[in-house]
């Protein structure tokens, strides 16, 4: 996809070093100006993630009525007045996602209890990703829903009104559709359960007993909610740690670079979101938590990392929902560890913003990594350093661009890293803090060039 923005990366010319603070957590951002926007009274929140995919989420709530406040000019913090459960306007025009696939499947849960029609779409990126795994519940909940290739396809037009509860057995584990169908159930008559074939990343579950709607986690893993048709705002700030998905890149990195020590600050461990450091820390990485806390529902750390001989293992199947987004940049780092590494049972890494599995083999291998593809992962097999001088597509993927910058800091030359602006989505301040502990990262002056 040419979208453009040329990053140039690496080698790094020494130890990293540092103690910085990552944004706030995407996924948590995306949900609490959902919630706020659905509850009665006036919700704040603190360390909202500024992307574009969450500015994305934000603006449908605007263009469907929903007034937010700015409160700095980082648009970290906002003020949102809810509207109430039932109080979203019918949008004048279509409904814009951008790239934000968690955006777009979780918000097609809400507009499915709307008793108006709408329409969203996304960017031509967005516009390739499956949307039956949402659409179909939610349609069996009575929800009517059209688009391209049945639905399946952005944009989707979605008539809701009074739904009835499921239960929902998923087939794929996924916390979109898990979050989809339990936001559609403020909505629905009688108890809406989901079941999925893991556990996946818990936030909705944590997030909406905080604004006044309980949920209950049976010990197979059952979610079921009775609706209480009224969200209300809580009564303190809601405070959104740090991002351990972007935590992530500067973990590898400063495992990956000898001599380094870095400090990420009140980093979310939430064991849904935490697999990157389980199969970190089962590659040999040396990882530290400190300063343990509570931020609203979810637990936080401060993560110290310094080098170590990273080596090659097989990654636990159980892990791999908990580690989804943090798959691109653990491949940078099986391929400069000792020994083989062996992901399986990770098919979803192909339907995310690229084929992250095929994305993140190919810009390896121009690099001159040992990987071999599998239709459900890879096997690498590691070497010392990665050769310089490569120009490689991120596809206008925000963790492959990052994933490959954090892989040329153990290059013997520079990596042209084309396509990269959709940093944009997720991490606009990489660069910055990456060079704030001695990446060697940096956008290059034409930030168009092929």
């Amino acid at each position: 996809m040419e979208i453009g923005g040329t990053l140039i990366a690496g080698p790094a010319k020494g130890p990293l070093k540092g103690s910085i603070t990552v944004p706030g957590d995407k996924s948590m951002s995306h949900r609490s100006v959902m919630l706020a926007s659905l509850a009665d009274g006036v919700t704040e929140i603190h360390g909202f993630l500024p992307g574009d995919d969450n500015v994305a989420t934000a603006q449908m709530f605007i263009d469907m009525g929903v007034q937010i406040d700015w409160l700095n000019d980082e648009k970290t913090a906002l003020r949102v007045h809810g509207v109430g459960l039932h109080g979203l306007r019918k949008p004048v025009a279509m409904l814009d996602a951008g790239n934000a696939g968690t955006c777009v499947r979780l918000m097609t849960g809400i507009l499915a209890g709307q008793r108006f029609e709408s329409t969203v779409s996304g960017d031509a990126s967005l516009c390739k990703r499956p949307m039956r795994r949402v659409v179909d519940p939610v349609r069996s909940m009575g929800a009517t829903v059209s688009g391209n290739d049945g639905g399946n396809l952005l944009p989707i037009t979605i008539s809701g009104g009074k739904l009835k509860a499921i239960h929902h057995i998923s087939e794929v584990a996924s916390a979109q559709v898990k979050s989809c169908v339990l936001l559609a159930g403020l909505y629905a008559d009688g108890v809406t359960r989901v079941h999925e074939p893991k556990p996946t990343r818990d936030h909705t579950e944590r997030m909406l007993p905080l604004f006044g709607q309980p949920v209950a986690v049976a010990d197979d893993g059952t979610i079921s909610m009775t609706p209480t048709d009224r969200l209300t705002a809580p009564e303190g700030v809601v405070d959104i740690p740090a991002d351990p998905s972007s935590a992530c890149f500067f973990a590898v990195a400063a495992s990956l670079v000898d001599g380094s020590d870095v400090t990420l600050k009140s980093i979310g461990i939430n064991p849904r979101r935490d697999g990157w450091r389980r199969v970190m820390h089962a590659m040999g990485a040396s990882l530290t938590l400190l300063n343990q806390a509570t931020v609203g529902e979810e637990p936080v750390a401060d993560v110290r990392i310094r080098s170590g001989g990273l080596h090659g293992m097989a990654v636990d199947p159980n892990d791999v929902p908990d580690a989804i987004d943090e798959f691109p940049v653990i491949f940078a780092a099986a391929s400069l560890a000792d020994g083989e590494f062996v992901l399986t049972d990770a098919e979803e890494l192909r339907v995310k913003e690229s084929d992250r599995i095929a994305a993140m083999a190919t810009a390896l291998r121009l690099a001159g990594a040992d990987i071999d593809e599998h239709a459900d992962g890879a096997v690498i097999r590691g070497i010392s350093s990665l050769r310089g001088g490569a120009a490689v597509d991120a596809h206008g993927d925000h963790r492959i661009a990052m994933a490959m910058a954090v892989a040329a800091q153990r290059a013997d030359g520079e990596i042209r890293i084309h396509n990269a602006a959709a940093i944009a989505t997720s991490f606009p301040n990489f660069v910055t803090l990456a060079q704030g502990i001695g990446m060697n990262v940096r956008w290059a002056e034409d930030a168009g060039a092929a």
